[in-house]
């Protein structure tokens, strides 16, 4: 190494984790695919929710409640009939 090279070590913390048995083998299958270790696939997945931001429940109700009666369908009956609309949407953006 030259004069220039910096060495970066960061201490590791061993820890256990329970995953379920479908969780392990899909976790197992992308290490084998990618090439990344299962614990570097873990420490990336933690990584992630560490940076997406956390609403509590409080803050979840307060945007709940701000979102009703901000839409309007057209339909009047929308209470009644939600599957039926739902599912006429899904065939319309299918083609069928």
């Amino acid at each position: 190494m030259g004069a220039d090279s910096v060495i970066m070590v960061w201490r590791m913390i061993r820890t256990q984790i329970q995953l379920t048995e479908k969780q392990a083998k899909a976790l197992k299958a992308l290490a084998a695919k990618t090439g990344v270790s299962m614990a570097e696939l873990v420490r990336r997945g933690v990584d992630e929710v560490l940076r997406s931001p956390q609403v509590d429940d409080d803050e979840r109700w307060k945007r709940a409640r701000a979102a009703v009666g901000g839409f309007r369908s057209g339909h009047g009956d929308i209470a009644e009939n939600h599957d039926r609309y739902l599912a006429e949407d899904i065939l319309a953006k299918k083609g069928g």
